[in-house]
């Protein structure tokens, strides 16, 4: 897989062709063009036979150039990187962002098509198709292409499983900063296709993954804790992490102090011992001037008896 980026810094996973596939198509697209140059030149030589030689050399490289040349770039434009041997192979071409190639594109492919591919019957373009990491050819390099497959096989390699319940934040106290992303890629792909891989090979692939994420992160890893399992813990552990960073995770509960610290106890006002105002010997208390009565203010004026 290739990763391309757009220019919505969108990642994207592109498989690049490889040589024979492209090989293939362009010996279909081959076949198709002489075929149609051959019907073309006999029409031609049927009607043009009463012109001179001169006449007739012109027009059989006309014929060449059109054919040839102009037929190819057209249909790869009218098709947005589609020709006759890339649709029976399942392939096109795409720029180098993963986006539909305009004229231009398929015009400078075309051009030094010619050079590479027909003047020297493929050597150039095969041999450039080799060196390079995404089998690209030299027109692709110039005009900023790649081709890629359309029909991937479908493959169920995506499922991540999950860790076991009981290691559920067993690693929330790791620190994980140190751990590169290539490594993480690979504990990702071996995850994604554990239950395809020999049980030996895979155990050994597991603990090796194992011992070099825990190297990282400077804790070992746990005797009762298989190594798969501890790579999917860690792994969730680390997503967790990344999804509380992304979109902001629930504020942190108030710390609570340790049980085993006593907490002075508050202090209790002590009960009021104050007795109520002897009633005087008329009968009726009396009414202090400065505290409420009804749960009115107090004003400091008394009525008369």
């Amino acid at each position: 897989m290739s990763e391309l980026v757009t220019g919505e810094a969108v990642a994207l996973e592109l498989r690049p062709a490889r040589l024979p596939s492209r090989a293939l198509a362009v010996l279909l697209d081959l076949a198709v063009a002489v075929a149609v140059y051959v019907a073309v030149t006999v029409a031609l030589m049927a009607s043009t036979s009463s012109l001179d030689v001169a006449a007739q050399t012109a027009l059989s490289i006309a014929t060449f150039v059109l054919v040839l040349v102009g037929g190819p770039i057209a249909v790869e434009t009218l098709s947005h990187g589609r020709s006759l041997g890339k649709m029976a192979c399942g392939l096109r071409v795409v720029r180098d962002d993963g986006g539909p190639i305009r004229f231009r594109h398929s015009l400078v492919r075309g051009l030094i098509g010619v050079i590479e591919i027909l003047m020297t019957l493929g050597v150039v373009a095969c041999v450039a198709s080799l060196v390079s990491a995404r089998g690209r050819r030299l027109g692709d390099v110039f005009a900023g292409t790649l081709v890629v497959r359309e029909r991937v096989p479908f493959s169920s390699t995506g499922f991540m499983p999950p860790p076991p319940p009981w290691l559920a934040g067993r690693f929330s106290g790791l620190d994980l900063s140190a751990v590169p992303d290539d490594l993480w890629l690979a504990v990702r792909q071996y995850l994604a296709r554990m239950g395809q891989l020999d049980p030996r090979v895979g155990w050994a692939m597991a603990e090796r993954l194992a011992a070099d994420v825990a190297a990282r992160t400077g804790a070992p890893v746990p005797r009762e804790v298989p190594p798969p399992a501890y790579l999917a813990a860690v792994l969730q552990e680390r997503q967790a992490r990344e999804a509380r960073r992304a979109f902001g995770g629930a504020p942190a509960p108030a710390a609570q102090p340790p049980a085993s610290v006593a907490q002075p106890p508050a202090p209790v006002a002590p009960p009021s011992t104050a007795l109520p105002p002897a009633a005087p010997p008329g009968g009726r208390p009396e009414v202090p001037r400065d505290v409420p009565s009804e749960g009115r203010s107090g004003t400091g004026f008394v009525p008369p008896a």
